[in-house]
């Protein structure tokens, strides 16, 4: 017969069981060992034992196994487990990858605000990032080209409690856009911008279904020629709702986008 031995370790050496969280699609969490951060996009059973599938912003992915205390969620280490069998699953997160704040009501309406160039990127903002800019009370206005850019910023008259970011399409160094971003300097106004001649291109072309965005010859309207080149019916209106309608989500867009915005917002948002 064996004799019972006990446990003489001290408790505040003994590790504390992590709480177990299901993996739920889109929850965003931390491997504790590598430091890789990304969405859960699926978990599966293997000889090992199962694992979780995680993508980055950047739209990498890595398999991992589901150890305990294997990943860190909100700076908290933390056991996956495979999310229940059925049943409604309420969203853990928001389009942007920000943790969701069910039942939030908006917040009243900053006296700052974010100024974008055209409806097609205010509604493309609006698409991934629209609960976070209600839950902070930031409002999107769209300028309809920026050509008008240094009076609209005189007449909003930035300050300290009242920021002012854009958004600036093809913002590149000699282009018409940098050179008009020049002229408006102030501590209280941000402007920032992507690579892209029009923000249908910060869509990733896989999330369209196409292989690639098309080089459309100068002299050209850059938006037709994009269907013109892809087979699509020359209404660029119907083209955008199609390309609209495929962005469910931060994944879907290229970083050079996501940075920019999520650094208007912040921008924005600081304390006074």
């Amino acid at each position: 017969m064996r004799s019972y031995q006990p446990d003489l370790t001290p408790p505040w050496k003994k590790s504390a069981p992590a709480p177990e969280v299901p993996a739920e699609t889109d929850l965003v969490v931390e491997e504790a060992v590598t430091g890789f951060c990304g969405a859960v996009i699926r978990c599966e059973k293997t000889a090992e034992g199962p694992t979780v599938t995680l993508e980055d912003r950047f739209g990498r992915c890595r398999v991992f196994p589901m150890a305990p205390r294997g990943f860190l969620l909100e700076g908290k280490v933390v056991t996956l487990v495979r999310p229940p069998a059925g049943g409604p699953v309420r969203p853990t997160r928001t389009a942007s990858g920000s943790v969701a704040v069910p039942g939030a009501r908006a917040r009243v309406a900053r006296a700052g605000r974010i100024y974008v160039e055209g409806r097609h990127d205010a509604e493309l903002v609006e698409r991934v990032w629209g609960d976070d800019l209600r839950v902070e009370g930031v409002v999107v206005e769209y300028l309809e080209g920026i050509d008008d850019l240094p009076a609209i910023v005189r007449e909003f008259s930035p300050a300290p409690d009242a920021r002012l970011g854009v958004l600036v399409d093809h913002l590149v160094p000699g282009s018409k856009e940098s050179r008009i971003a020049a002229q408006v300097s102030d501590g209280d106004v941000l402007v920032v911008g992507h690579p892209y001649i029009d923000v249908w291109e910060a869509v990733k072309p896989a999330s369209v279904g196409i292989a690639g965005w098309p080089v459309v010859p100068r002299g050209q309207d850059w938006k037709t020629g994009v269907c013109r080149a892809l087979g699509w019916p020359e209404n660029t209106g119907a083209a955008w709702r199609r390309i609209l309608s495929s962005v469910r989500s931060y994944r879907d867009l290229q970083p050079e986008l996501l940075g920019r915005v999520e650094e208007l917002i912040d921008f924005v948002t600081l304390p006074d």
